[in-house]
């Protein structure tokens, strides 16, 4: 038993660091730019790198949400970035999006 609890007092604190962490980017996207926003009571976070983005909702949704946060996630792509959605380029779904932008404005990154 005392083993046991030995290892319990190890894990525990790594498991609180992993929680703790938030989103965290796909291998490409490590150094982007790095944005969150909450919308809706959800928050997202945006990273951009060069002409790609990737989108990635924190928390949990219910089975009858997906379709509403997609939505919501296609739509803050370009309000965040000042770019337009390359179409036909997003891959993932409700929880984590990947795609391409093209025709930044100035304010926007590039």
């Amino acid at each position: 038993m005392r083993q046991f609890s030995f290892r319990l007092l190890l894990f525990l604190p790594m498991a609180l660091l992993l929680v703790g962490c938030g989103a965290s980017p796909a291998p490409y996207f490590i150094g982007a730019k790095r944005t969150e926003v909450v919308r809706d009571g959800r928050t997202y976070v945006l990273f951009q790198k060069e002409k790609r983005v990737e989108i990635i909702r924190l928390g949990y949704a219910h089975s009858g949400e997906h379709r509403g946060i997609r939505a919501t996630m296609i739509t803050l792509i370009p309000e965040i970035t000042g770019c337009r959605l390359v179409a036909g380029s997003l891959r993932g779904d409700s929880g984590e999006m990947r795609g391409r932008v093209t025709r930044c404005h100035s304010r926007g990154r590039s």
